[in-house]
């Protein structure tokens, strides 16, 4: 740049300043929407419908005491085999209260619940 006279040594310069801050706010950008992307897609995952469905069938197997170890194992089984998802739940009872910890897993949600009946 020795050879270039002011006029174009400003003009090359002034390139390599438009070029850079290009640069940047495409990379800006371009993560911006990754993470709003992303963010908006856990909020769509989240198997509510799902969690609801297992919830209810477990509370209709707490009212069937006689053979609760098939039925549970037909809830892990069929849960597993339909939606994918690894469920396990747990029942005690003290003072004719009902405590039921329900685990949901389905690889992209992870959901805990300590559940009451009375």
């Amino acid at each position: 740049m020795a050879r270039l006279n002011d006029d174009a040594q400003w003009i090359i310069l002034m390139g390599f300043l438009i070029s850079f801050s290009l640069f940047f706010l495409a990379i800006v950008i371009n993560q911006s929407t990754v993470v709003g992307q992303t963010t908006a897609e856990s909020v769509i995952e989240f198997p509510k419908n799902d969690i609801r469905d297992v919830r209810n069938v477990i509370g209709e197997a707490e009212n069937l005491t006689s053979n609760s170890g098939f039925v549970k194992e037909d809830i892990k089984f069929l849960s597993m085999q339909r939606k994918s998802s690894v469920v396990d739940y747990n029942f005690t009872t003290l003072d004719n209260t009902t405590y039921i910890q329900i685990h949901y897993n389905n690889g992209v949600t992870e959901y805990n619940e300590n559940w009451t009946l009375p």
